[in-house]
């Protein structure tokens, strides 16, 4: 009877992990657990599971190391039955956020009374691109196509090698080399961990290039730009190094060094003397900062449950020449309302101190992370802003395209989700010499609907009809990706 009871629990148990997203391997469960060893007591019904054995299959170039490092248990480990429930899918969402595979199932794979083999079966990506290279330049495609009639003279062409899990570490070699817009040659190679308790880890990084054109000015919140067919205006050289700490497995701390040499034509400090400070065409630079990144959701790429953060802090210059202290926070909590809706709200703050900087350093709002749906058209510049984004959205549609399978493949379908959505967004940027652009020092507000379609390797799709305080509207189109 006792066994019996077990063997009811274990089947539970399975059931409950099949509704959280891992498959229950039962075709894989060993023969009916011995009984010899049972205690008869009635309080044995509570007694916790002992992890045995952790079993790895479908992992060819990663690394087993990589994988157990992402799992919150380790064989000897104890659980009762809703803790395990719980630490099954925190395993499969830990190894989804690695980006390194397509699918994940931790499941049962065997017992014997209340010992229990756990088995985590992965799917794994592509993990090496090298592509030609087609980008524009601008902020959005929105201002590529309408604002420069989608022109090929601001589009950057060329090879990049986009090399993922290169020793099978879940390290990534990027390398570009750019031409049109930009001319530029550019390199950086992240080590996830470089020590034997995979806790401390490497990033090193540089690029080098120079431009025909410059954003030299802001003007009515419009980039201003002065272009020269004929010569370079603009070159510039970065690197940096990089160490991470990783201790536990949802919060990775980032220290950086790095190095900035940037050159202008004097035609472009003579339209704005500002672009620079003290009217100089050169400079040159040190930075240090630190980056905190806690992530404790259910899927990095596109989050639907779950909190994340960054707090970054910078330092820029050693003199007046460059003297920039600057402190970024972003915030993005998500839960789930009902079965297939889902509230979002997002946050992004920015400040740099001191208030006075030159314009090169002054670049806030549409430029990066902190933007405002219905405002693509639009820059603010300034030393001090926030933007708050909330959205409510609906999954309307869940499903694959199925694939030829070959030897080869690791997937047998694409997939596909496609969410509706209706958003607000609330902005602030703060500058103290505004200039000729009236969207500063005033809260801005936009809302509207949308469609996001969500695909194989992140790449994200958003389609929004967007509505802004300047009685303007229009469709934008904008996409995500690892490419």
């Amino acid at each position: 009877m006792q066994s019996l009871k077990i063997y009811l629990v274990i089947i539970t148990l399975s059931a409950i992990i099949s509704k959280a997203g891992a498959q229950p391997l039962l075709d894989k469960l060993s023969a009916y657990p011995s009984t010899d060893n049972l205690d008869t007591k009635e309080n044995n019904q509570t007694a916790p599971f002992v992890i045995r054995n952790i079993f790895i299959t479908g992992n060819k170039k990663t690394k087993a190391s990589i994988i157990l490092r992402e799992i919150p248990f380790k064989p000897g480990d104890r659980f009762q039955l809703q803790e395990l429930v719980s630490k099954f899918e925190d395993a499969r969402k830990q190894l989804m956020n690695t980006t390194l595979f397509h699918e994940v199932t931790v499941a049962l794979k065997s017992f014997e009374g209340y010992n229990v083999d756990i088995l985590v079966d992965v799917k794994e990506r592509w993990y090496i691109f090298p592509l030609p290279y087609f980008k524009m330049v601008d902020r959005n495609l929105n201002q590529w196509l309408v604002q420069h009639k989608a022109s090929l003279d601001r589009v950057n062409y060329g090879v990049k090698l986009i090399y993922n899990n290169v020793t099978g570490y879940n390290d990534k070699l990027n390398i570009w080399l750019m031409s049109g817009y930009t001319q530029q040659v550019s390199m950086n190679y992240d080590r996830l961990y470089i020590d034997r308790k995979m806790k401390w880890g490497a990033r090193v990084g540089v690029a080098l290039g120079k431009n025909r054109e410059v954003n030299y000015n802001t003007i009515n919140n419009k980039e201003v730009f002065l272009k020269d067919t004929n010569n370079f205006i603009r070159s510039f050289f970065k690197t940096y190094l990089e160490l991470t700490y990783r201790r536990a497995i949802k919060t990775r701390h980032r220290f950086g060094i790095g190095y900035t040499e940037e050159r202008v034509e004097d035609t472009i400090v003579a339209l704005n003397p500002k672009y620079f400070t003290l009217g100089r065409s050169h400079i040159r630079f040190p930075e240090i900062y630190y980056t905190m990144n806690y992530h404790n959701v259910d899927y990095i790429p596109y989050p639907l449950k779950g909190f994340e953060t960054q707090v970054s802090l910078s330092k820029k210059g050693l003199n007046h020449i460059v003297n920039v202290w600057q402190l970024d926070l972003s915030t993005g909590n998500y839960w789930q309302l009902f079965p297939k809706t889902y509230l979002s709200i997002n946050t992004v703050s920015t400040l740099k101190l001191p208030f006075k900087q030159p314009f090169f350093n002054s670049r806030l709002m549409g430029y990066g992370e902190m933007f405002m749906q219905g405002y693509e058209y639009y820059v603010i510049d300034g030393v001090a802003g926030t933007c708050v984004k909330t959205t409510l959205s609906k999954k309307f549609f869940d499903f694959g395209v199925p694939l030829r399978v070959t030897k080869k493949q690791t997937i047998d379908r694409i997939p596909f989700r496609i969410f509706g959505r209706i958003y607000s967004n609330a902005g602030y940027v703060y500058n103290p010499t505004p200039g000729f652009n009236n969207l500063n020092n005033k809260m801005l507000f936009s809302g509207g609907v949308g469609l996001d379609i969500v695909t194989i390797y992140d790449v994200s799709i958003k389609l929004d009809w967007s509505f802004n305080q300047l009685g303007q509207n229009g469709i934008y189109l904008h996409r995500t990706n690892n490419f």
